[in-house]
């Protein structure tokens, strides 16, 4: 028996590598998922490339796998964010689906996302939640190794693939996220990427960390965690998610075995693109983060203001 898994996918302005990475997805030899897809108010022409692909008009390129046009259709059911928390779905559902739920406003990437997590729990009550970000690609035994590993362990609440660099332009793949480590006494660098130098350091196939990469977490359904923090509009989802489920006796591991490619550059870029607001918005999340998390938290304030100081310096000196 394959356990359902619902995977969530936020899209805001980046229908091309949305694109790649739903291709990527109808192409995976798990037999049990649906796929959820959340823009989040895009002011590009995501809705239109989306539809154009699900219809099999649009073909999508990448240097890790080839167009497969026998999966098309893909069948599309549309929702606005207020119809996906007030109806039941009542489609037939299968792998060759795609749920596009339509936001009115960009609400950031951890509302986005629940916004889809309470949707889905109430249409599918899944098995497995997976948050899989768009700029990234699968490989295709990827969710089935993910999954057996969860098996093995009750005490297991996330897991994340191996997570390579996308455009990387060396001979050789290089890891861009092993999860990491928290230091929540260390400023600015709380929380820390785990360090390595090769695959042959570790023994078995589960690295267990203090938190994942946001970037694809698979998140067991039944746990006393159900969604992320709201508060957090952009930053620190994932390591705050694994902090509040350790307390339960939770752990968060990486599978060795289990890998996807993501496009980092893409990340960087929306970060420094979205202006003062969007810097705000990471430094309001940073501080969130620390004070559920530091009881100290009181101490770095004047850090923080100094960061929106020369933020603001910079607006000033840029606009003249």
């Amino acid at each position: 028996m394959n356990p359902l898994v619902s995977i969530i996918i936020l899209n805001w302005n980046g229908w091309q590598d949305t694109l790649e990475c739903l291709e990527s997805l109808y192409q995976i030899n798990y037999p049990n998922y649906r796929v959820i897809l959340v823009d989040n108010h895009s002011q590009d022409q995501s809705l239109e490339k989306i539809r154009e692909y699900a219809k099999g008009k649009v073909k999508v390129t990448s240097p890790f796998f080839k167009y497969n046009p026998e999966n098309k259709p893909i069948t599309i059911t549309e929702l606005t964010n207020q119809e996906a928390q007030e109806q039941m779905n009542d489609i037939e559902i299968s792998n060759n689906h795609l749920t596009l739920i339509k936001n009115d406003r960009n609400y950031g990437f951890a509302a986005g996302n629940n916004i889809a997590i309470t949707y889905t729990r109430k249409a599918y009550n899944p098995d497995y939640i997976l948050l899989l970000n768009n700029d990234t690609v699968v490989d295709p035994e990827f969710l089935t190794k993910l999954i057996h590993a969860a098996k093995k362990d009750p005490y297991i609440g996330i897991l994340s693939p191996l997570i390579y660099y996308y455009d990387y332009d060396g001979s050789q793949e290089v890891i861009a996220n092993l999860g990491g480590k928290v230091n929540i006494k260390k400023y600015p660098g709380y929380y820390d990427l785990t360090e390595i130098s090769s695959l042959e350091d570790y023994q078995g196939n589960l690295i267990e960390c203090d938190w994942v990469s946001g970037a694809a977490l698979l998140l067991k359904s039944k746990l006393p965690i159900k969604q992320l923090n709201d508060d957090l509009f952009f930053g620190c989802e994932d390591i705050d998610l694994a902090l509040k489920l350790k307390e339960y006796g939770y752990k968060s591991v990486v599978v060795l075995d289990s890998f996807i490619w993501h496009k980092e550059a893409v990340s960087r870029k929306k970060r420094s693109s979205g202006g003062a607001k969007r810097a705000l918005m990471e430094i309001r999340s940073n501080l969130t983060f620390l004070k559920a998390h530091n009881n100290h938290y009181y101490l770095y304030l004047p850090l923080y203001l100094l960061q929106i100081f020369v933020l603001y310096f910079k607006i000033i000196i840029k606009r003249n």
